[in-house]
């Protein structure tokens, strides 16, 4: 982790991983309970344990679920915010969203995606990009900070419209 790099007085805000660490416990959890019930108990109208197909579709989702907790952690998914630019950081890749680009910006709710109880989303558009850029807050730690910074930067950039998909 060399944040050295960004500029200074930049605040840095780490990509939740508490849904993947959940997800992985509770597979485990199921695993253990699953394989204890049916290891002390006999059913005579079930396979044995060793040629049970569920217990092989419960480690299937284990090992899924822990490839997938490695996957996110290794990639260190970050958002940066400087005093000029966003950056978007994972270990592979840096994209700089310099803020004086920002077309329009958008603090909103978003109805269909509630991450970690919060359903705050903010959307932007970049003046040399068709695609509109989309943060959840509720996916990075420090969440309060993190809309903070967002409405000082929305000050400086004119307000996106509200969406509407009834086709007026």
């Amino acid at each position: 982790m060399d944040e050295r790099r960004w500029p200074a007085g930049s605040k840095v805000f780490r990509y939740k991983l508490d849904f993947y660490y959940q997800q992985a416990l509770l597979y485990v959890v199921t695993l253990l309970l699953y394989a204890g019930i049916r290891g002390t108990f006999t059913f005579e109208q079930l396979p044995s344990l060793t040629a049970d197909p569920i217990l092989y579709i419960i480690i299937a989702f284990v090992l899924i679920s822990f490839v997938v907790l490695v996957l996110n952690r290794a990639r260190d998914r970050k958002l940066i915010i400087a005093d000029d630019r966003m950056i978007f950081h994972n270990k592979f890749h840096e994209h700089e969203i310099p803020i004086a680009e920002i077309e329009w910006l958008h603090i909103g709710r978003e109805r269909r995606v509630r991450t970690a109880g919060r359903s705050q989303v903010i959307v932007f558009k970049v003046k040399s990009r068709r695609r509109l850029f989309r943060i959840r807050v509720g996916r990075y730690e420090r969440a309060r900070d993190l809309m903070l910074e967002i409405q000082r930067i929305a000050q400086r950039t004119p307000k996106g419209r509200r969406f509407s998909f009834d086709g007026v």
